[in-house]
């Protein structure tokens, strides 16, 4: 009787692993479909309205936010004349006052 409950007990693993595998490429599939379903609508709707996607374009904007940062720092070229000095380098500025501008009395 005991080889027959060890029988049992693999048979019933064997099913219990085959179903929760069959359960899990059920919802992978379910969810490849729901994203390509989701692409396919966002592509129509931006077809239509003749807009980029909402994704498209935050990823464009913050692509172009990291080469304006980043554009002197990773190539290691000199300043440009135009922009601020090159690091390390002080600039001195003489301070003066500035006169409060006069209010009409009225």
């Amino acid at each position: 009787m005991n080889a027959f409950a060890d029988l049992l007990g693999r048979v019933a693993g064997l099913v219990l692993r085959l179903a929760l595998g069959l359960a899990a490429a059920v919802f992978l599939v379910s969810l490849l479909l729901a994203s390509v379903l989701a692409v396919a609508g966002m592509s129509l709707w931006a077809l239509i309205t003749g807009r980029r996607p909402a994704p498209l374009v935050v990823f464009g904007r913050l692509r172009e936010r990291s080469r304006q940062y980043s554009q002197g720092v990773w190539r290691g070229g000199p300043a440009s004349p135009q922009g601020p000095a090159a690091r390390g380098e002080v600039v001195d500025v003489e301070a003066r006052e500035v006169d409060e501008p006069r209010r009409p009395q009225g």
